[in-house]
């Protein structure tokens, strides 16, 4: 009966650790370009073999990039860096012939654009909708 407990726990155990497995790796950025002198956070996603998407950190993936440093899943540049460009890979560490790998551009503009308060918004808005009910 003990045989039979051990050998049921260790054949389930095996079952959902083979259900999480990922299959692939995607980079699912919240920007088309990197900020100067800050932290820049990189979206990584697994999908498993189930076809359901897994949230990935740096307990799962290894991070390398060609230009700055990495802090976890946070890419740390220079407030004025030496290059337009840089890429990133990741390597799963579970199995590491799994790995992607990007280019990303680094913001040129400062970011010194004000943004309207939100009475400025309230106010256009209110025009916006006061030009439409007049047929303008």
């Amino acid at each position: 009966m003990k045989r039979f407990l051990f050998l049921l726990i260790l054949l389930s155990g095996a079952f959902f650790s083979n259900a999480q497995k990922i299959d692939s790796i995607y980079f699912h950025l919240y920007t088309d370009s990197l900020k100067k002198g800050t932290h820049n956070y990189i979206n990584v996603d697994g999908k498993t073999s189930e076809g359901k998407w897994k949230p990935l950190t740096a307990k799962e993936l290894t991070f390398t990039t060609s230009y700055g440093v990495f802090e976890g899943t946070e890419l740390v540049l220079p407030a004025n860096p030496s290059v337009e460009k840089l890429t990133i890979k990741v390597v799963l560490n579970s199995d590491p012939k799994l790995w992607k790998e990007t280019t990303i551009w680094i913001k040129k503009k400062p970011d010194d654009e004000m943004l309207p308060t939100n009475e400025e918004v309230l106010k256009n808005r209110s025009q916006k909708n006061n030009k439409s009910k007049n047929g303008n």
